[in-house]
């Protein structure tokens, strides 16, 4: 069968494929320690269950609006204006089944055909392939340890070009966990600025943060900054909602309705009554989401001590999500070579860095329990210590 070129740009991600292959393992009774999920390990907390078991017995079981549920749409206006200075209304935002979702329908409805994407590296697998999926032009900026895996101000103006459209940022980051401090989101914000283009911060990461470490909206440093910045979120990793799939996209009245028109032609609204447990927890306490912040800062602390005692292996302390991205230079292996080599001998699952634009690293989730992370890591050292004997 013939498939059309566009497929053929793009490839699978390693994060499911990697995932998948340690799930299978687990099913045949091998005890594998995985650290290659990007989701929570807790349930969803309960009286986000309870909203959306209330929906159904209401019966929000039909078709609704393919932006989103108006009140659902209302709260997460609410939210940007509180938490993050961003003074959007209902109309400036969208719901999207996921965050991935909402980038995807992004690309669709901003990049034409040979258009530039400025991407740092290390990034998340998916943002490239959506690029590509659009017809853009990824390009793809290193950043590296000196300068904590962030993209400077002159890296970013010397990547801008006339085909330049969209730089993503995303901070917290997926694969680092590094955040940008609000000086540095304002030094590139002057640049956005400067060179009049747009920007989509991806803050999905957001809640997600430690040592009185402050988050900063891009688009909440002023008039002309916010104009031209766009905001990718969802409820997956602070709420352990990752399989509600339910995200959401806000920015100028006329993208959300741009992106509105192609998701009333591909997927429709999204879940209706999954959309109220969204609103409950937005609504409700989040002392959930600082209960669950609370042990991924306790495990993160276990993980990095643990395996920055490992000879060969560096890692930095991460200021977000639940990542650690580790520097496997020293072993003389890609990361496709240390991952494969890790599961099939120690049963230790991670994630190559390649996929994410960093072949001499790999990264670990810590989104695990305490056990998995002790045995792990026990299993990692002597891996790394036997190739080195």
């Amino acid at each position: 069968m013939k498939l059309a070129a566009r497929v053929r740009q793009v490839s699978p991600s390693l994060t499911l494929v990697i995932a998948a292959k340690a799930k299978a393992m687990k099913a045949e009774g091998i005890d594998v320690c995985s650290f290659s999920a990007g989701e929570p390990d807790f349930d969803t907390p309960e009286h986000i269950k309870t909203a959306a078991k209330q929906a159904l017995d209401a019966g929000k079981t039909k078709y609704g609006p393919a932006a989103g549920e108006p009140k659902l749409r209302a709260a997460i206006a609410r939210k940007l204006r509180t938490d993050n200075n961003l003074d959007y209304s209902a109309a400036n935002v969208i719901v999207t089944n996921g965050g991935k979702h909402s980038l995807f329908n992004l690309m669709l409805a901003l990049i034409e055909a040979g258009e530039e994407v400025i991407i740092p590296a290390p990034y998340w697998l998916s943002y490239p392939e959506m690029v590509k999926l659009a017809g853009g032009k990824p390009v793809i900026v290193q950043t590296d340890a000196q300068s904590s895996y962030k993209i400077t101000p002159e890296q970013l103006r010397q990547a801008i070009t006339p085909q330049t459209r969209l730089f993503v940022l995303n901070s917290p980051s997926n694969p680092t966990g590094v955040v940008y401090t609000p000086e540095e989101i304002k030094a590139l914000a002057e640049v956005v600025v400067e060179k009049d283009i747009l920007v989509v911060s991806d803050e999905i990461y957001e809640k997600i943060i430690y040592d009185n470490t402050q988050q900063v909206s891009i688009g909440s440093l002023g008039a002309e900054i916010f104009q031209r910045s766009i905001i990718s979120n969802g409820f997956a990793k602070a709420y352990s909602m990752t399989g509600w799939r339910l995200g959401y996209l806000a920015g100028a009245v006329e993208l959300i309705e741009a992106v509105t028109t192609i998701q009333g032609h591909s997927t429709s609204n999204v879940c209706t009554f999954a959309q109220y447990g969204a609103i409950a927890a937005l609504e409700s306490s989040q002392d959930c989401v600082e209960q669950m912040r609370q042990a991924f800062a306790q495990r993160r602390q276990v993980m990095l001590e643990r395996l920055n005692a490992i000879p060969g292996l560096t890692c930095a302390k991460p200021d977000g999500a639940f990542y650690l991205f580790v520097n496997i230079s020293k072993t003389n292996l890609t990361s496709l070579e240390f991952c494969d080599a890790l599961l099939e001998s120690h049963q230790v699952a991670t994630i190559p860095g390649i996929a994410f634009g960093a072949d001499d690293h790999i990264r670990l989730s810590y989104a695990t329990d305490m056990e998995t992370i002790e045995k792990g890591m026990e299993r990692l050292d002597k891996f790394v210590r036997k190739g080195q004997s």
